[in-house]
């Protein structure tokens, strides 16, 4: 009878193992990433917040991070706003040339009407 019992609640537990697994251990392992990125930040990052906005981090503060999206342009946020560091790119996009390589100009890309 106490062996029944037992084996009618192995499903149980195997469900709750399985969400374990592929649910609450992944988000802890995200959350425990995000706030080590955010206590990592440092003067000069180039960061994301969250609402999908670029700029650099000018001043940290205990619980706020002052960033400048434009020249002249600073934002106060707080570090949870800061959803990801961004690598520095190794090219400028203001000094590529939007030529296809022959000297020409790429063509359009949408019909004049």
């Amino acid at each position: 009878m106490f062996v029944e019992g037992l084996v009618g609640l192995l499903p149980l537990v195997g469900i709750v193992l399985v969400f374990w697994f592929l649910v609450i251990r992944p988000t802890q392992r995200r959350q425990r990433q995000q706030v080590e990125m955010q206590s990592a930040l440092g003067v000069g990052d180039e960061v994301m917040l969250t609402s999908g906005i670029y700029g650099s981090v000018v001043a940290l503060e205990d619980d706020k991070v002052r960033v400048e999206v434009a020249p002249g342009t600073v934002l106060a946020v707080a570090r949870g706003a800061i959803g990801a560091t961004v690598p520095a790119e190794t090219t400028d996009p203001s000094t590529t040339d939007p030529t296809d390589g022959d000297g020409g100009s790429l063509p359009s890309t949408h019909e004049e009407r």
